[in-house]
C-alpha cells in the first residue's frame, strides 16, 4: 500500500515540476512538508544536505530519501520510479522522433512554469529559515553560505559549503544531553554491510575504463555510469561529463546531443533523464526503448546505491552530540545554498530585457502572494503560470 501511496504522490510531482533541481525542492516541501506532513521540515533539510553532499542526481535521491521516511526501501523506489518516468518516456520518445514538448507547448508556456517555480522556492526558502535559523548563529552560516555561492558559483563548493556548516554546528551546537541513552542505543550498531559496499563502490569504479574501451554498448553505459558516480549537484553539472562521453567520442553528434540536453530542461521531472535519452539515441541493447531502460538505470543507479549506504550511515551517526551540531550548523547551510540558487534562478529566468523583467517579476510577485498568503494550491499555481507565460511570449 505504502509503495503505490509513494508512486502515485511522486508520479503528480514528475508531472509537474518543471524549473530543474532546486524548483523540484520547492514543489517537494509544498508536498511532503507542508500538505502532507510525511516529514518535519528539520529532517527534509536534514535529508537534503545529505543528499547535496552525496554524488549523483541531487534531487531524485531527495524524492526516494523522502519515500524511504514514508514506506522504507520499497516507497523509495516507488518514489524514484514516480518522479523519474514522465520524463524518461518523454525524452526517449525525443529519441525515437517525436517533438520536444517547448516546440509544442511554445517557449511562453515553459517561461511561465519557470515563473512558477521561482515563487514556490522564494516560499520555500523563507519557511525554511523560519524553522531553521533560529539563532544569531545559524543566521551566520547562512548568509555566509549564500555569500560564497554566490561570489564564486562553482557546484562542487555546494558540498563543502553543507561540510563547513556541518563542522561549525559540530562546535557551536553540540548537545550533551541524553547522550547516555544515544550512546547506549548507537553502540554495537554500525552499519557494516553500508560500509562494505561502499568501499565495494569506490573499487568499481576502476571498472569504468575497461568498459569504455570496450565499445559499443558498453561503452555507452559506461559514460553513464561515470557521469552518475561522479557528479555532485545533479542538473547542469552533468552536461560536461556526458558530452565527453558520448560527443568527443562519436558516439552521439553535437547537434544530437544539445537536442537531447535542450529538451531535458523543458520536460518536468529530473534533468539526469538525459541518459535517459542517450541510452535510447546510441541503441544499448540493439532497441530503442531496451537502450532508454539502461541509460535511465544506468545514470541513475550509482547515486541510489550511495543513498542505499549512506542513510544507515548518517541514521547512525547523528545521534551523537557533535553529529546532532552538525546537523543544525548543515541545516543552516541548507537554507544559505536554497538562497544563493534562488538568486540565480530569479537572475536567469527573469531576464535581462527591462520592460519582460518588469513584468516578469510582477507576475512572480502575484504568484508568491497567492501562493503564501491566500493558500492557493501549487497545480493552479502552475497551470495559471503557464497560461501568463504563453499569453507574454506568444
Amino acid at each position: 500500500m505504502q509503495f503505490f501511496t509513494c508512486f502515485w504522490t511522486a508520479l503528480k510531482l514528475g508531472l509537474t515540476s518543471f524549473g530543474g533541481p532546486v524548483a523540484h525542492l520547492g514543489y517537494f516541501r509544498e508536498t511532503y512538508v507542508v500538505k502532507k506532513g510525511w516529514i518535519s521540515e528539520e529532517r527534509f533539510a536534514e535529508l537534503l544536505a545529505l543528499c547535496q553532499f552525496l554524488p549523483g542526481p541531487a534531487s531524485s535521491q531527495f524524492g526516494a530519501a523522502i519515500g524511504y521516511e514514508k514506506g522504507g526501501w520499497s516507497g523509495a523506489l516507488a518514489a524514484w520510479i514516480g518522479f523519474t518516468l514522465p520524463s524518461a518516456v518523454l525524452m526517449i520518445l525525443l529519441a525515437i522522433g517525436l517533438q520536444p514538448i517547448s516546440d509544442v507547448l511554445g517557449v511562453g508556456w515553459i517561461h511561465g512554469l519557470k515563473l512558477a517555480a521561482v515563487a514556490i522556492v522564494a516560499i520555500a526558502v523563507m519557511g525554511m529559515k523560519k524553522k531553521l535559523c533560529t539563532m544569531p548563529t545559524h543566521h551566520v552560516i547562512a548568509l555566509l553560505s549564500l555569500l560564497l555561492l554566490v561570489i564564486f558559483h562553482q557546484a562542487w563548493l555546494q558540498p563543502l559549503v553543507i561540510l563547513i556548516g556541518g563542522v561549525v554546528g559540530a562546535w557551536c551546537f553540540a548537545d550533551y544531553r541524553d547522550y547516555q541513552e544515544h550512546l547506549a542505543e548507537k553502540r554495537g550498531r554500525l552499519p557494516i554491510l553500508s560500509v562494505v559496499a561502499l568501499g565495494l563502490f569506490i573499487a568499481s569504479l576502476a571498472v569504468l575504463p575497461v568498459m569504455q574501451k570496450m565499445g559499443g554498448g558498453a561503452e555507452a553505459t559506461a559514460g553513464l555510469l561515470r557521469a552518475g558516480s561522479l557528479v555532485f549537484g545533479g542538473g547542469h553539472v552533468v552536461l560536461p561529463l556526458l558530452e565527453s562521453s558520448y560527443v568527443a567520442e562519436g558516439l552521439v553528434t553535437q547537434d544530437e546531443f544539445l537536442a537531447g540536453y535542450g529538451a531535458a530542461q523543458a520536460v518536468p521531472g529530473p534533468m539526469f533523464t538525459l541518459g535517459s535519452y542517450l541510452g535510447a539515441a546510441t541503441g544499448i541493447g540493439g532497441n530503442v526503448w531496451l537502450g532508454g531502460l539502461i541509460g535511465t538505470v544506468a545514470i541513475f543507479a550509482p547515486g541510489m546505491f550511495l543513498l542505499a549506504c549512506g542513510v544507515p550511515l548518517w541514521n547512525w551517526l547523528k545521534g551523537m552530540p557533535r553529529a546532532r551540531g552538525a546537523v543544525s550548523g548543515a541545516n543552516a547551510a541548507v537554507v544559505g545554498l536554497l538562497g544563493a540558487a534562488l538568486l540565480q534562478m530569479f537572475t536567469y529566468v527573469l531576464g535581462s530585457d527591462t520592460k519582460m523583467t518588469a513584468i516578469n517579476v510582477l507576475v512572480v510577485v502575484v504568484l508568491f502572494y497567492f501562493h503564501g498568503f491566500r493558500k492557493t494550491p501549487a497545480w493552479l499555481i502552475v497551470l495559471s503560470a503557464g497560461v501568463v507565460g504563453a499569453a507574454l511570449l506568444h
